[in-house]
Order: C-alpha cells, then sequence, then structure tokens
C-alpha cells in the first residue's frame, strides 16, 4: 500500500484517540499542520470546529470540555500559532482541564537556521502543562506506527491531570495523496494484529492517604464548633449533594463561593452567601473562629475569606482530587488528596452518630449573620435605581428559567457575582475560568460551553472581557451558536475604583480606567448578532427571557456608570460595621 507517511503517522495517532472516546477536535488552518488537519478532519468519529484565530480556538477548546468533561485536541501550525494557545492552556492547567495540544514544527535541520515560521516549540508551555512529549518525524514502519499510538494512549491518560503538549515535527511533502513509502504485506499484518490486540487501559486509583485521613477524622471528632468552605469549581450533583449532607451532619456552616455551585438547587440553610459584610469585621472574626476548617474546591475569589483566613490559625484541611495546593496564605494542616464525595463519605460513615446532635454557636452566629446580609442586600442592593450594577446579578437570577447555563466574567463581574448571587432552590450550572482568572478568552469559552450543551448559554460580562475576545463573534456566526450575553458596560476598568490606586486622580483616570468609547452594537451586528441596549429593570427581565427562547446569538447590553457602582458596593461592604 502507498502511504505518506506524516499522514499515515498522524492518522493512526487520531484513531487511537477516538478509540478513548475523543470526539472534539479544534482546528486552526496552517500549511505545516496539513497531516494532522486531513487526519482529524477524515476520521468520522470526529466533530472538528475551525477556527481562524488560534487564541480563540484554544479557549472554545475550553469551553467544549467545561460542558462535557471529556478530552479536546487542538491542533495549529508552527511558529507563532503555537504562542497564541498559551493563555487558555494556563488557565486549563489551573483548573485541570483535559486539553490535548497538537502543534506542527519544522524538523531538526530548520531550527535555529532562520527557517520561515520557526520558532523554538521544544516544551513551550514549561510548567503548565501536564505531559511534555515531542513525537519525533514520522516512521511508516511497524514500530513508528507502535509508537505513535502509544503516544496517542499516553496523552488521552495523562490528559485527565491537565493540558499535555505533543510537538509534531514534519518534512514535507504533508498531503495524503503525496506518497513517500510502499508498505508491504508483512508490515501492514503486523500492524492490524497490533491494533485488534490494544486494549484501553486507564491508570489505577490510589488509595486516599489512611494517616491523614485518620488525623482529620480525630479533629472533627473532637471539634466543638467547624466550617466548611466551598471554593469555585464545578461540582456534581453527587459532589454537592454529599458536601450539604456533611455539614448537616456536623451541623458546620458552609461558606459557598458563587462559582461553587453549592448556592444553586438546594435549601439548606447551612449555606452562607453574605459572608463578605461580616467577615471582614474584626469582632466578628474574633468570637467566631473554628476548631477546624474543611475546605474543597479552589482558593475562594473573596476578599472577606481572605482576610478571615489570613487571620485564623486554625487547623484546616484541603480536600480535592489531586491534592492541589490551593493555600495562598501557607496554614494548612495538611492536603487530602481525594475526591469530595468519597471523602464525605467515609467521614458520614466513621462519625459517631451522636455527632449530628452536636449544637453549635459558631453555627448559629453564622446564620444569624447571613439573615443580616440578605437584609441589607434587599434594603441597599434590590431598591437600587436603573442601571446600577450591583442590582444586575439578582435581577439576572430571579428572570432565569431552571437548569440555565451561566458563565461568569473575571475582573469585577466575578466579584459581583459572589456578593449578590444568593441561595436560591432554582438549579442553576456555573462555569468561570477561575484557574489563572484572566480576562482573556472569556466569549470563547462560553461559546464551547454553549455549542457542547446544545442549548443557549448566558455570559455575564464587563466591556473589556468582551472587546478583548472580539474576534470569537466569528465563531458565534459561523457555527450560529445560541450564546446570550449581557454586556455590562461602564467603558472601561470599573474594578480599579475598588481599589486604592482610584484615590491618585490623573494616573488612574489616564492608565488604569481606560475608557474606550466603542459602540459595540455596530460591531455585534456586523457578524450577524442581535444587540439591544436595555433601559430598565422591567427590559432587562423581559429581553433576556426573551433572549433565551429565541435561540440566537444576542447581546442584552447594560450601561453603567462606574462612580455610583463602586459608591453603591462600598455603601453595602460598609454595613460590615453595624452588625
Amino acid at each position: 500500500m502507498k502511504v505518506n507517511r506524516a499522514y499515515y503517522w498522524t492518522e493512526n495517532f487520531f484513531e487511537r484517540l477516538s478509540d478513548f472516546g475523543v470526539k472534539y477536535v479544534c482546528i486552526s488552518p496552517g500549511s505545516r499542520s496539513t497531516s494532522l488537519t486531513f487526519a482529524a478532519a477524515t476520521n468520522k468519529r470526529f466533530k472538528c470546529f475551525v477556527n481562524i484565530d488560534e487564541r480563540n480556538s484554544a479557549f472554545f477548546a475550553l469551553g467544549l470540555v467545561k460542558a462535557t468533561g471529556m478530552p479536546v485536541v487542538i491542533i495549529t501550525t508552527s511558529g507563532t500559532a503555537t504562542a497564541e494557545l498559551y493563555p487558555a492552556i494556563i488557565e486549563a492547567y489551573h483548573q485541570r482541564v483535559p486539553l490535548i495540544v497538537c502543534t506542527a514544527d519544522r524538523p531538526p535541520e530548520l531550527i535555529g537556521k532562520g527557517a520561515n515560521q520557526t520558532i523554538y516549540q521544544e516544551n513551550i508551555y514549561g510548567k503548565h502543562i501536564r505531559l511534555y512529549r515531542n513525537a519525533g518525524l514520522p516512521a511508516a514502519t511497524f514500530y513508528g506506527i507502535k509508537k505513535i499510538r502509544k503516544l496517542a494512549e499516553e496523552a488521552y491518560i495523562n490528559s485527565s491531570e491537565g493540558p499535555v503538549h505533543i510537538n509534531f515535527p514534519f518534512r514535507r511533502p504533508f498531503e495524503p495523496g503525496a506518497f513517500t513509502d510502499l508498505l508491504n504485506s508483512h508490515t501492514l499484518s503486523s500492524i492490524r494484529i497490533l491494533k485488534s490486540k490494544e486494549r484501553i487501559v486507564l491508570s489505577k486509583y490510589k488509595a486516599p492517604d489512611k494517616n491523614l485521613y485518620n488525623e482529620i477524622l480525630a479533629n472533627l471528632k473532637t471539634a466543638r464548633r467547624g466550617l466548611i468552605i466551598a471554593g469555585p469549581t464545578k461540582y456534581d450533583k453527587s459532589e454537592k449533594t454529599k458536601i450539604l449532607d456533611l455539614a448537616e451532619r456536623l451541623n458546620y456552616p458552609v461558606i459557598a463561593d458563587a462559582c461553587s455551585q453549592l448556592r444553586f438547587g438546594n435549601k439548606s440553610k447551612k449555606v452562607i452567601t453574605g459572608y463578605e459584610i461580616f467577615l471582614r469585621d474584626n469582632s466578628f472574626i474574633k468570637s467566631n473562629l473554628p476548631d477546624i476548617i474543611l475546605q474543597f474546591g479552589s482558593t475562594p475569589s473573596s476578599r472577606a475569606i481572605e482576610i478571615y483566613l489570613e487571620k485564623t490559625d486554625v487547623k484546616r484541611y484541603i480536600i480535592n482530587h489531586y491534592g492541589d495546593v490551593f493555600d495562598p496564605w501557607n496554614k494548612a494542616a495538611g492536603i487530602f488528596k481525594c475526591s469530595p464525595s468519597l471523602f464525605c463519605e467515609m467521614v458520614i460513615k466513621d462519625l459517631p452518630c451522636e455527632k449530628k446532635k452536636t449544637t453549635s454557636d459558631l453555627t448559629n452566629n453564622f446564620r444569624n449573620a447571613e439573615i443580616f446580609a440578605r437584609t441589607t442586600r434587599e434594603n441597599i442592593i434590590n431598591s437600587s435605581a436603573f442601571p446600577n450594577e450591583c442590582r444586575i446579578i439578582p435581577g439576572i437570577i430571579d428572570s432565569i428559567p431552571e437548569n440555565t447555563h451561566i458563565m461568569v466574567s473575571n475582573s469585577m463581574l466575578v466579584r459581583d457575582f459572589d456578593y449578590f448571587a444568593q441561595r436560591t432552590s432554582k438549579n442553576i450550572i456555573i462555569h468561570s475560568n477561575r484557574g489563572a482568572s484572566g480576562i482573556d478568552g472569556i466569549l470563547s469559552t462560553s461559546l464551547g460551553i454553549s455549542k457542547a450543551v446544545k442549548q443557549p448559554v448566558l455570559l455575564i460580562t464587563g466591556d473589556m472581557a468582551f472587546y478583548y475576545d472580539l474576534n470569537a463573534l466569528l465563531t458565534a456566526k459561523k457555527y450560529k451558536i445560541p450564546l446570550v450575553v449581557i454586556l455590562i458596560n461602564n467603558n472601561g476598568g470599573g474594578i480599579f475604583g475598588m481599589l486604592p490606586v482610584s484615590k491618585y486622580g490623573r494616573i488612574y483616570k489616564e492608565y488604569f480606567v481606560c475608557p474606550h468609547n466603542l459602540d459595540f452594537s455596530t460591531i455585534i451586528k456586523g457578524y450577524g448578532g442581535k444587540h439591544r441596549l436595555i433601559r430598565s429593570w422591567k427590559d432587562l427581565t423581559l429581553s433576556l427571557r426573551k433572549a433565551l427562547d429565541e435561540k440566537q446569538f444576542t447581546v442584552l447590553e447594560i450601561r453603567t456608570d462606574i462612580k455610583s457602582s463602586v459608591a453603591l458596593r462600598k455603601k453595602y461592604i460598609k454595613t460590615a460595621k453595624k452588625f
């Protein structure tokens, strides 16, 4: 059989990935990556998405993974195209998102020789990759095919820990019909036998550290008062339920970050959401220090929690799947590598039943503080005049239907979501890029989520993040993705108004706020999207419901004033002094 060795090589790589159930491939066009693109595009088990902008493509892939939980492949050509993937790879690394990054490269003899579109790609992503491999030059031999199929297995298995990078150097020719090798019947027969004997064997489960678990359990048995912190992460339904079951058994309050999912779809009074007020109050902190803290998820977004944990020297145990150290305060008593579900099951099973009867003044105090915070929000925020930013989040949550997917942008927006999104029995699925917390790729990620879940997704974003990812509008148009965007436009960097730098007059105005004065409506309509400028709270509710029903790319823009929004946030936070 005549073959092009580059194509035959990559065809086997992708065939093996598809054996593991990989479904999605995100491709940015390029010449050096021709063999990779052909191999993916001709495999009928893949759904391929073509995005011109590599950064957009990588964040779109990130969104696909967030919605499906399955690894997604990214293909780029050589040169600076590989560098464009870096922001999304950093985000994926910190969130343990399984991306399989396949970059084409020049052959070794062209590296460092001034060849066109050639850079140093060897392990270009450094410490932000869970596995790096150089595939080497293609070889259309039995051992070459065996090697590349094993490399596909290694890439898939290691992607469960986060992004992996395979660098593929190629010599010309790349196209399937440009034959380079003639495979004899013996080689073809050996390869068929190799494929027939292949098995899908994933890495084995490793039991949790028994000694550390016994230490945690012993402390739970003796603790009079305790606290659970649920940081940002996409807990599944089982994890949510079991964390709340554990809170009931222990009678511990649960500080639930708004991006933790725990605020939504339950009626548990253990869930605390108004901590941004009372955890800034020194007298409350001093009289409500727990004996033990169990921390699930990643580092919380809240500055108030940061202050609280800085002033707390009690035993705090961090529990997550990978044993990641979410501890910028460097005070954790231990990092327990275990799924939250399993940990909760173990504790509930091993804890004496009488522990459930334990009363705690800390729990009561947190509950009373939560009632105070809710009342404060209703009095100060929910009665504010249009178009104040602080009231937008409660208005959205009241308006959306059950099981809506929400993507929350970074910067001030995620903090507002944490401040003002109250607990509700309405089930809402929250997504966020809280790994590296950048504003890049927010729109692209949201489009990936919407495409994968096959229903409208609601993105809540600021104007700077929206502007930063305008290239993603082409993806929305090309794939007819029904994303609905709430665009909060304060014409610049609103978050800096909450920081001390806002006191520095000219420097603050010229170098931090950065007004863009853009008319987003013309840009959105240019890409075939719908745009509506929201003019009242009632308009927001009606327009949002209509946009979700219409199922097409729509941007609902709310133009706000930085000064009045900052003033209301500060007024809300200052009520801590009255608690």
